[in-house]
């Protein structure tokens, strides 16, 4: 009863919680002169105190988690984003060979992703890897540069000759870099599920804006420099600059009184917890069930965005008076709709919560419609032919459906990102928050998966 060196804690591993300012946490040690029952007095105090928590002054803490998930998506974003680099640029199909690298690079570079994405989610839950919170933010992030470097040489590099090598090297790049997004994106969602709800919405608002963020830099790249090379390597470079943004402010967080007010909570929580005469040990069947409800609806919401987004969604072409050229068409109507409108409803969750959780599940249940409507629009995706029927041939209505698709994406995913770690007790909050990232991502999976099948329900 005695030695409890072996008990787990609600932070997953069996390492004690990331201490990131030892100096301030120093200042909080029990005075060693007072007995038993004046340690029992002097946290009961300290747990007064922390009753009310500081004001997040000038939204620093709600705005560098915003930059964070910004900073999860960035990888994943600028590689959909620069399609046209990809498929018309460096694997077009001019070049003579037997393997068409082009086609079906959009599913299959989200599969490439999104499977090692899916798998380091779901270990990073139950496994420690790299150690304590602090290390496996630090190291994923620094690694994620050096693959982005990677691409910016590859850039650089005249691929023509070897479109094969750079197609094969591309896909292992981005296999890595979401190994280790897979990794970063969980634990920032642990991290941050111990703070207010509107502080995962944050992380989920900071993804959102990732997308729109690509989008505009491609735009502006391609339009200010003719080449696409040269148009892609400050694209990717910018990237690299964010991620290190996202480095430098990760360590501005133990300096803020508002985010060490929630950290003690939550070592608070703990400590009361290990003081039980029951060893703690994290109960992830229990956690799941639980959350179960909120789960469902962030891995749903994400299968059917993803299942038309943007293999689907890309794909659907113009007709020859509309307003936007063919240049501009899928960036602005695809990937910018998308991403500002997905921001968008993302950052009304920082007002209104409405459906509340128990009645979420249905406007996320009666999304799938968006899935046979986009394919009934002019639905044309490279190396297959088409004989179902256009029954959506305005491009002001399929424009519309995309704007509501995009704003319900962002919205409700948020909603349930948020709800999901409210439905356990606070000491669990981060495995619950962790279990939400990984059902993100299992939605982002399906849902790729699911695009696959897309072009052959044009045959029917």
């Amino acid at each position: 009863m005695g030695d409890r060196k072996g008990e787990e804690s609600p932070f997953i591993s069996s390492k004690k919680p990331v201490t990131l300012n030892p100096s301030w946490e120093s200042q909080m040690q029990p005075d060693p002169n007072i007995n038993g029952k004046g340690s029992v007095s002097m946290m009961s105090k300290i747990g007064a105190s922390l009753q009310q928590p500081p004001l997040d002054k000038y939204k620093i803490v709600f705005l560098i988690f915003m930059l964070h998930g910004l900073g999860t998506l960035m990888p994943w974003n600028m590689f959909i984003t620069a399609k046209s680099y990809f498929e018309d640029f460096k694997l077009n199909n001019t070049i003579k060979t037997e393997t068409k690298y082009s086609e079906n690079f959009m599913q299959n570079m989200g599969f490439a992703a999104q499977i090692p994405n899916v798998l380091f989610n779901w270990i990073n839950i139950f496994i420690n890897l790299g150690g304590d919170l602090t290390s496996r933010i630090v190291y994923t992030i620094l690694l994620e540069i050096v693959i982005l470097i990677v691409t910016v040489v590859l850039a650089m590099l005249d691929s023509y000759e070897w479109p094969g090598i750079f197609f094969w090297t591309t896909m292992c790049t981005v296999v890595i870099i979401n190994m280790c997004n897979g990794i970063y994106q969980s634990t920032i969602y642990g991290l941050v599920a111990s703070l207010p709800p509107k502080y995962t919405g944050a992380v989920v608002l900071g993804s959102n804006i990732s997308g729109c963020f690509c989008t505009i830099m491609s735009i502006l790249c391609s339009e200010f420099f003719e080449s696409p090379r040269t148009s892609a390597i400050y694209y990717f470079v910018t990237a690299i600059l964010v991620l290190l943004l996202c480095f430098d402010t990760y360590f501005a967080l133990p300096l803020n009184k508002f985010f060490r007010h929630y950290e003690m909570l939550s070592k608070q929580n703990d400590k009361n917890s290990s003081a039980s005469k029951t060893p703690l040990k994290v109960p992830y069947w229990q956690i799941f069930k639980k959350a179960s409800p909120q789960l469902f609806n962030i891995f749903f919401t994400f299968f059917v965005t993803l299942a038309v987004f943007p293999a689907v969604h890309s794909d659907i072409k113009r007709s020859d008076d509309f307003i936007l050229g063919e240049k501009y068409f899928t960036l602005v109507t695809c990937f910018l709709t998308f991403n500002v409108f997905a921001m968008l409803g993302s950052l009304v969750t920082s007002w209104i919560q409405w459906p509340k959780p128990k009645f979420l599940v249905v406007p996320v249940v009666l999304r799938v419609a968006f899935i046979p409507l986009m394919i009934l629009c002019n639905y044309n995706p490279n190396g297959h032919k088409r004989t179902l029927p256009v029954l959506i041939s305005n491009e002001w209505v399929y424009w519309i459906i995309a704007i509501i698709m995009s704003f319900s994406s962002g919205y409700l995913s948020s909603l349930g990102m948020m709800y999901a770690p409210q439905t356990v007790n606070t000491k669990y909050q981060i495995t619950a928050g962790m279990f939400a990232a990984a059902f993100l991502v299992s939605g982002i999976f399906a849902g790729v998966l699911f695009s696959y099948l897309c072009p052959l329900f044009l045959t029917l």
